[in-house]
């Protein structure tokens, strides 16, 4: 804390000197000096960032826990079985396990090292308070808070990679108003799966990033501890690493040479994601670096690739896969350990959930992704419902071969029809619980008449096509491809339509969709605020009974 206290103040006073006192600062002479100034502002603009980002985002989780906390005072909802298991294995109680429960117990591992770092003294024989009585509810919906203040630094990092050119300023307010996220913010009040799922999740995709393949697989086992179905996402960051990997080497040897002798002194390499090396990658504001590493390594590494014809593309990774096998091997054996083990685990189990297997069996619930394409565009509505955006698609339609075009346009309309008609499931919980806002739109809107969820598909279609328009400007096709079939892998066979099943997804699409417009996120930071504020008033202020079970009833995503 003391070397966190100095590093502060150092930069405050750099900050302080720089710009209240001498404005910004002259070019020394000394080259050397300068690119030392620079690094010491730059790093120093990040750390104050970081430390702006924690304290806003510590600002609500503590205000808010407090009041919800003193409302909802008995676990409610899926805490009636996520708290009691953790308050067992508080006990030392490893072998209780509710047969409710479909996911694994991470959740309550990370949530015995938090009580245990909250209270270092309660294994010792003068504590005052035991292991099992600090296990409250209130303590274990903080680890929740803790780990979406954790989230928020993950998420701020990630930026800084993959958005190098990006200002402090700018990557604060995309990573505050990413933490803002209905979804994300709603559940770090409660104990649920879903923070401590997304952080892992984002904790494992940085450590790919910075090429720390190891502890990325072991951050990402963590992950698939806490809910199986990250064993999608974990392998979305293998293989995302690898073909960054891939297609950030040379062909061979000799290609090097060549590319080394044209380039001269002002080679270097290209690594993955745009990384880099970390000196580089930080130089954001100087303008003969921002060209080059104004955007992550699917661009960077196009002049390897001369057409950006798809199928061309395609080939390419192939042959750099067999190409790279034994360091693709080296560096990423252990993903595949973390795959065998999971479908070892499977087929000891059974099914991929622990608990109530009749009522999560696995089905071709391809609806799944008409619904995720709407509510994830309806989440960024400044970016995706506007007429510069609408304009951009027509444009885009009428460039190509229109035949082509056409049949394109007919092919997803004819793929969302037949979705909706044959591949719409309305599972028992849906259709009977009216706490959830999901029941509503299910009643409400798809079910108002029979025709609904046809005259729906056009919005899913067009959902899909400006997603793809947005991702295709910065990202390769194979990475769009491969995110798609992420996405696909881990909503198709869920026949429960929870909204909060898109965090994950919605988070990786937003990361990579690169939205330069201010305005945007700051129109996005106000909506996601008007949702916040009426979602929790409605579960705080607004609780109901039913008729044929006591107790308190609450509103909830």
């Amino acid at each position: 804390h003391e070397l966190n206290d100095v590093v502060t103040l150092s930069c405050c006073r750099i900050w302080v000197s720089q710009f209240l006192y001498q404005g910004r600062p002259k070019l020394q002479k000394d080259p050397n000096l300068r690119g030392r100034k620079k690094r010491e502002y730059k790093n120093c603009g990040e750390k104050m960032g970081k430390i702006a980002v924690a304290v806003i985002v510590s600002s609500w989780v503590v205000a808010v826990s407090i009041l919800v906390n003193r409302i909802v005072t008995e676990p409610y909802m899926d805490e009636i079985f996520h708290i009691p298991q953790a308050q067992q294995y508080c006990k030392g109680n490893f072998r209780s396990w509710d047969p409710m429960i479909t996911t694994p117990p991470g959740l309550y591992i990370v949530s015995l090292a938090y009580v245990a770092s909250l209270f270092p003294g309660i294994f010792s024989m003068k504590a005052d308070v035991s292991f099992s009585d600090a296990c409250s509810s209130s303590i274990l919906r903080s680890s929740n808070g803790v780990l979406a203040i954790f989230c928020s630094m993950m998420v701020y990092n990630i930026l800084t990679h993959l958005r190098p050119s990006l200002t402090d300023r700018k990557v604060t307010l995309r990573t505050v108003v990413l933490a803002l996220y209905p979804l994300h913010w709603f559940f770090t009040f409660l104990y649920y799966t879903d923070v401590a799922s997304l952080t892992a999740v984002l904790a494992s995709y940085l450590m790919s990033l910075k090429k720390k393949y190891f502890f990325s697989s072991l951050v990402g086992a963590l992950a698939v501890l806490i809910r199986q179905t990250n064993i999608v996402w974990i392998l979305f960051i293998a293989c995302t690493g690898v073909l960054d990997y891939i297609l950030g080497q040379p062909k061979d040897s000799a290609d090097l040479t060549d590319s080394s002798q044209s380039q001269g002194k002002d080679a270097f390499p290209v690594s993955s994601q745009g990384v880099g090396t970390y000196s580089n990658l930080r130089k954001r504001r100087i303008h003969n670096q921002a060209a080059t590493f104004s955007s992550p390594i699917h661009q960077k590494i196009a002049s390897s690739v001369p057409s950006s014809d798809f199928s061309h593309e395609v080939r390419e990774i192939i042959s750099r896969l067999w190409q790279f096998k034994w360091e693709i091997i080296a560096s990423f054996w252990p993903y595949l350990v973390i795959m065998a083990a999971f479908i070892t685990f499977v087929f000891w189990n059974g099914s991929i959930v622990l608990g109530a297997k009749e009522a999560h069996t696995v089905s071709p619930h391809f609806a799944q992704l008409m619904y995720f394409s709407l509510i994830s565009v309806l989440f960024v509505t400044p970016v995706h419902f506007t007429i510069g955006q609408a304009a951009a698609l027509a444009r885009s339609f009428w460039k190509k071969n229109k035949l082509v075009s056409f049949f394109q346009l007919c092919t997803a309309l004819a793929v969302g029809f037949l979705s909706v008609h044959f591949f719409s499931i309305a599972h028992p919980y849906l259709v009977a619980d009216n706490r959830h806002y999901t029941f509503y739109l299910w009643r409400k809107v798809i079910k108002f008449h029979w025709s609904m969820k046809y005259l729906l598909v056009p919005l899913y279609v067009y959902s899909w096509i400006s997603i793809f328009n947005i991702l295709a400007k910065s990202q390769r096709k194979t990475w769009v491809l491969v995110y798609f079939l992420a996405t696909a892998a881990t909503l198709i066979p869920a026949p429960l339509i929870e909204f909060r099943y898109y965090t994950i997804p919605f988070f990786f699409l937003i990361l990579h969709s690169h939205v330069d417009d201010d305005r945007s996120w700051l129109l996005m930071g106000i909506l996601y605020v008007a949702i916040n504020i009426f979602t929790i008033y409605m579960f705080l202020f607004r609780p109901f009974s039913w008729v044929h079970e006591t107790g308190v009833q609450r509103f909830i995503w």
